[in-house]
């Protein structure tokens, strides 16, 4: 691509696509391999046999300042996606006939994110704006904005998008649902004998169901804003967020709320909520997001779960007046610390203690990577709350809870066993989240990254005490490595994002 002019939008999504691609290289491919090497002022790597190089700060997040570089003839070329795509391929082997097309369509929306965002008025609540501001996706996947099925971008939250829900009459007699769902009642009026059910339009394209008398359809409905995993949308009219299903692939998973998963979500609600008050005694500042209800049609297995959708709770509802929810993920991009020691030992204090407390005292697996914690920030812009949210990540550890009387395929999905349990915690937690802030609030500045993971290792070692010091905490402080999870390889071997396994990285805790 270089040496062809291209658009701004263009040159943006190739320099974020080919530094995405070159972290899982450094994480996943040259680093297992011990083909990664300091040489200041570059991190060098080999992949496919060519000799690479880059600028980096902020530790293992792996920022990249300037344009990496290949050997090539004695010389230093700039690196484009499509080189570094080729040398993956020779370096695995194998034959994996999607994956170029995947990277190359990833980095086709977000050019075409960049060009429709600088024509969309972003919304004016800072909450809903953080949940539509992550232009480039995952930093450490290779394709983090491919997504499958056609007019994509009408439905994409990072375009500004807002659209009506579709209004679905559902036949009482069919009527598929659990817990609390009275909210959906209130969204429009259902002919005699049938229920009110909405249901996202591209989800409504991709499955086209049959209308008749058991499924009727009623037309638009209340506008909707869609949040970060494009899926789950905003209602701002009844103040609740609704998550549906969506035959198409996002990164790694095609994101359908299976049967187990609708129910799963109603029993995690009724079990989490007597944990979460206990959890407030000792952490305060701790919120969740309950899915008190969820409803669908049984009409079979594919329209049950196909028009499932599941009640969340905003949360404006679930922080404290004068304080603003905003995803981590945004906080990433760019965080409002004055004072980035106190505004990061208040980020711990209120992200991470309260999930190692729920993991070793409850049993309880979070899945606290960016996307799925919101910090709620004070006036003065200090993490004043943390926010954990989307149950269908969130797990009990298997032999700490009683779930004789569920289903066993609802508890299959509920359940981890400890050291899977533990790993989850470990990669989102650490890996994908606060490593990922502490780089962007350190900048370029080694120093104060590492008085950062200081003042981080203090805050969990009290909490280890408080904890009666479990070993897997211990081990952790003592500089265990980490979990990386490792999406290049998952997407290599075309498998299940339940499938992809884990890469061992330096522990900054160390």
């Amino acid at each position: 691509m270089h040496g062809l002019a291209i658009d701004a939008p263009s040159g943006l999504a190739e320099e974020a696509t080919l530094a995405a691609l070159l972290r899982c290289c450094v994480r996943e491919v040259a680093g297992p391999r011990g083909l990664v090497w300091p040489a200041p002022p570059y991190l060098q790597l080999r992949v496919g046999g060519t000799l690479l190089r880059a600028r980096t700060h902020g530790g293992a997040a792996l920022r990249f300042d300037g344009r990496p570089e290949r050997l090539e003839g004695g010389a230093w070329r700039p690196l484009t996606t499509d080189e570094l795509v080729a040398l993956v391929e020779a370096e695995l082997r194998g034959h994996n006939g999607e994956f170029a097309g995947q990277v190359a369509a990833s980095r086709e929306a977000v050019a075409a994110i960049l060009r429709a965002r600088a024509e969309a008025v972003p919304p004016a609540d800072p909450w809903l704006a953080s949940e539509q501001a992550l232009v480039y996706g995952h930093p450490f996947h290779p394709s983090p904005k491919a997504r499958g099925g056609s007019d994509w971008l009408r439905y994409a939250p990072e375009a500004h998008a807002e659209f009506p829900v579709r209004l679905l009459g559902v036949r009482e007699d069919v009527l598929a649902e659990g817990g609390d769902v009275e909210v959906l009642d209130a969204l429009g009026r259902a002919p005699a004998g049938y229920r009110v059910l909405p249901a996202h339009p591209w989800q409504l394209d991709l499955l086209r169901p049959v209308f008749g008398d058991e499924l009727v359809d009623l037309g638009p409905g209340p506008v909707v804003m869609p949040t970060s995993s494009v899926r789950t949308v905003y209602l701002p009219e009844a103040e609740v967020c609704l998550k549906f299903s969506l035959d198409v692939r996002i990164t790694n998973c095609v994101r359908k709320n299976a049967w187990y998963e609708l129910a799963g979500a109603v029993e995690l609600t009724d079990r989490l909520g007597p944990i979460f008050k206990e959890i407030s005694a000792t952490h305060p500042t701790t919120r969740w997001l309950p899915e008190p209800g969820y409803r669908s049609a049984a009409l079979g297995t594919r329209l049950h779960e196909g028009l499932g959708v599941i009640v969340r709770q905003s949360p404006w509802a679930a922080c404290s007046p004068g304080v603003t929810p905003v995803m981590a993920a945004a906080l990433a991009l760019g965080t409002p610390a004055v004072d980035p020691a106190a505004w990061w030992r208040a980020y711990v204090s209120v992200v991470a203690l309260p999930v190692l407390e729920l993991y070793f005292a409850h049993g309880v697996v979070l899945e606290p990577h960016l996307q799925n914690v919101l910090v709620g920030l004070d006036g003065s812009g200090m993490p004043a709350e943390g926010v954990f949210r989307d149950l269908e990540g969130t797990k009990l550890v298997a032999g700490r809870h009683d779930l004789s009387g569920l289903p066993p395929e609802v508890a299959r999905a509920l359940t981890y066993d400890a050291e899977r349990g533990w790993a989850r915690v470990v990669y989102c937690l650490l890996v994908n989240h606060l490593t990922e802030i502490a780089a962007t609030l350190a900048g370029r500045d080694d120093e104060l990254l590492r008085e950062l993971w200081r003042i981080a290792r203090d805050l969990l070692a009290d909490q280890a005490a408080g904890l009666g010091r479990p070993l897997p905490l211990s081990d952790l402080l003592a500089g265990a490595p980490l979990p990386a999870k490792a999406n290049l390889g998952v997407r290599w071997a075309r498998a299940a994002d339940r499938a992809a396994g884990y890469v061992p990285i330096a522990n900054p805790l160390a």
